[in-house]
């Protein structure tokens, strides 16, 4: 597929750092006023420079690339996902990192299904946005941005020895290219670098919207960014990037409510082509412990449907036994989803489903111990 790209040459620097690919997919961010419209519209890539004339003053390439079919973040699909992991994929050998403009609505489910979907990733990919659109005054758009490119071209000089020295004793010459510093799918909004598939939006009216309750942030970003390296996944550079591009969407979140009836948790886990069930349940894994409830359930993972425990909690973590209303949830096979966010969990459910055919039971099992584990960052085991 042919994309609209525009190339951006720093003016101060002949020799640039960095190269860095800009992913344009709507949201939010892309809109500006439209004088003669009398309303905020679209914005214009072509137009970058005149609304952010600050790129010219950063040391390294960028080259914007915007999707065919601009979506608010509300219209997210698994198939977009698959077309930026595509992307990602084409240009990988390119570009050092990668920057993808989202809405925020969809932000952390986007960021977690990549960060399942590419495999091996060793670059930077950093998702942002904004509250407020470019064109408006106190738009919080601009400092995300900057900062998102800023931290997707930072290397961590630490990590390498720039000069070898030969058998001689004499300096060779020989420069090591130092290693990106944020080498994972993440999250940056309003100074906050988050791990992706850690990340939940929390706010729509304030711009700290986005939170990682459950993990560290991976740097903070005020007069200099300081970055949270024992938290940072490591660099591996003898890994090579593959893309998972098969998505099962035919997953459900069951949250459970006092109150709820068989009929609504009937409706759900007996949906005839349903595959997996992320389960939203109490405090630390716990649900209630009607014998319907329970029947309902194993019914469902008897006939091979995966059934995740994700607490409603922001912060803490299942712990399936702990309590006795859970006990009966660790008996009839339900996985424990640890702390994982619940974003995380159904992009992870669809990936996993996605790479196996069959609801075999060795399948099964299989996609039951993976779950269960830590394959991305994504929970503490």
């Amino acid at each position: 597929m042919s994309y609209r790209t525009i190339h951006i040459k720093p003016r101060s620097s002949s020799h640039p750092r960095a190269s860095v690919l800009v992913i344009y997919t709507g949201g939010t961010f892309g809109m500006v006023y439209d004088q003669h419209a009398g309303q905020l519209v679209p914005f214009d890539f072509e137009r970058a420079i005149e609304r952010l004339p600050e790129l010219h003053r950063l040391d390294f390439d960028i080259t914007l690339l915007t999707l065919p079919n601009i979506i608010d973040s509300s219209n997210m699909k698994p198939e977009v996902w698959v077309e930026l992991a595509q992307i990602i994929q084409s240009n990988y050998a390119t570009f050092d990192s990668f920057v993808i403009l989202h809405g925020t609505d969809t932000m952390s489910y986007t960021a977690s299904a990549l960060s399942f979907m590419l495999v091996g990733l060793n670059k930077p990919v950093i998702l942002t946005g904004a509250q407020l659109p470019i064109g408006v005054a106190r738009s919080d758009a601009r400092e995300n941005f900057l900062t998102a490119l800023e931290i997707a071209a930072a290397v961590d000089t630490a990590a390498v020895n720039v000069a070898t020295v030969d058998t001689g004793g004499n300096e060779s010459g020989n420069i090591i290219k130092a290693p990106p510093m944020v080498p994972e799918v993440c999250v940056y909004f309003n100074s906050l670098l988050l791990r992706g598939n850690r990340s939940t939006k929390r706010e729509s009216v304030q711009f700290n919207a986005f939170v990682s309750e459950n993990y560290p942030h991976l740097a903070t970003a005020g007069v200099s960014i300081d970055y949270n390296r024992p938290f940072i996944q490591a660099h591996q550079p003898d890994q090579s990037l593959t893309i998972r591009t098969v998505l099962d969407p035919n997953v459900a979140i069951l949250k459970l409510f006092p109150g709820i009836t068989s009929s609504v948790v009937d409706a759900i886990c007996n949906a005839p082509t349903l595959h997996g069930i992320v389960l939203e349940t109490f405090g630390a894994g716990n649900a209630p412990t009607d014998p319907w409830l329970l029947e309902t359930l194993k019914g469902a993972i008897d006939r091979g449907v995966l059934i995740f425990n994700v607490s409603q909690c922001e912060g803490g973590r299942v712990t399936q036994g702990q309590y006795q209303t859970s006990v009966p949830l660790v008996e009839i096979g339900v996985v424990s989803g640890a702390d994982i966010t619940t974003e995380a969990a159904i992009t992870k459910l669809m990936v996993l489903l996605g790479s196996e055919k069959g609801r075999e039971l060795v399948v099964t099992t299989r996609l039951r111990t993976l779950l269960a584990q830590s394959i991305s960052g994504e929970m503490s085991e």
